[in-house]
């Protein structure tokens, strides 16, 4: 039961400046967020016109079973201290939810993807945008799973493509169980049991950090890849045209985003630093573009690790990121400022 597996709003997250308490053209985030109890039995989905709510998943158990560096566990509440400062640039139609962090403490990484899981379909089910907010990268089995969840509601077979800005495949064998080095060779699986389409795409893949093998296994799969030297080198316009040939093929848009997919210079509090990483500014150019598809129903970020972290730099970015994908959809439905 999700009142047993998750902990609401936590407002000491959500606290900042305050110029105005009535002219909205000055509110900051932390003064429109709201509370959402998702543990209620009387919500009724929401009959806004666009809405969003953020989701919490603490935890790193998959970073550590992949033998990574641990600390993005506090990741969440990093990255809305940098969300709360950000200014309401959208029209007071929009409305931000805070539903809380799932719990993951002494619990197994199966458990908590699978409570998310839950979370995921119960806001979807509002007719609410999820935005999760990592925590280790494995956050994407268990939000995957929720989108199917939902989806099959309307279609057994729903058609959902993977968009991962992300550094490595994450596609590894799982004999000992997943870690954050599994999830779309896990989602993969759960496709071929279930005679579903898998359609995964990779974007700013690195050479140095994947295996001859996990290319081979890209092959094999029909995943599709954008390399991170073609990104930096390449015309932006041909990968826009790849992504957008990905996009034509799918009916929904799962897009997610590992922060070790950015230059050191940028994310230095990740799991798996890439001292040649990718430029935000290009990253946010590809993002803004899915986004456009209307494609895209959930979105989240993983691997913010503020214990590595230099400034609160790369739970900033997210905290960016986040509000581009937040203004960008607002203003595909003419609720910009």
């Amino acid at each position: 039961m999700l009142q047993d597996n998750y902990i609401p709003m936590n407002k000491k997250y959500w606290q900042g400046r305050i110029d105005s308490e009535t002219n909205y053209d000055a509110f900051r985030w932390h003064q429109w967020v709201k509370p959402l109890d998702l543990s209620r039995d009387d919500l009724k989905p929401f009959d806004g016109k666009v809405g969003f709510a953020f989701i919490g998943f603490p935890s790193d158990e998959g970073v550590k079973r992949n033998k990574g560096r641990t600390g993005t566990a506090k990741g969440p509440d990093s990255i809305r201290k940098e969300l709360s400062h950000l200014p309401c640039a959208f029209s007071a139609e929009v409305k931000l939810f805070d539903v809380g962090d799932i719990v993951c403490k002494d619990r197994t990484l199966e458990e908590n993807q699978k409570h998310l899981s839950e979370a995921v379909e119960k806001v979807l089910s509002l007719n609410l945008f999820p935005i999760v907010l990592g925590g280790g990268h494995a956050v994407a089995f268990g939000h995957y799973n929720g989108i199917l969840s939902h989806l099959r509601k309307g279609n057994e077979k729903p058609n959902i493509g993977i968009i991962n800005f992300d550094a490595h495949f994450d596609i590894r064998p799982y004999p000992n169980g997943g870690t954050s080095g599994t999830m779309f060779r896990q989602i993969a699986d759960i496709c071929k049991e279930e005679d579903m389409n898998y359609s995964y795409m990779c974007v700013g893949i690195q050479k140095h950090s994947n295996t001859v093998d996990l290319f081979k296994t890209a092959e094999g799969l029909g995943a599709k890849y954008i390399l991170a030297k073609d990104i930096r080198n390449g015309d932006s316009w041909n990968l826009l045209e790849t992504i957008d040939k990905f996009i034509r093929t799918q009916d929904h848009i799962y897009m997610t985003i590992c922060a070790d997919v950015f230059s050191t210079a940028y994310a230095p509090g990740v799991s798996a630093t890439q001292p040649l990483g990718l430029e935000p500014e290009k990253v946010l150019n590809f993002m803004k573009y899915i986004l456009k598809s209307k494609k895209v129903v959930s979105f989240d970020i993983a691997e913010v690790s503020p214990r590595f972290d230099q400034d609160n730099t790369t739970a900033n970015l997210a905290a960016v990121l986040i509000f581009s994908v937040v203004n960008t959809i607002s203003k595909m439905n003419n609720l910009s400022i």
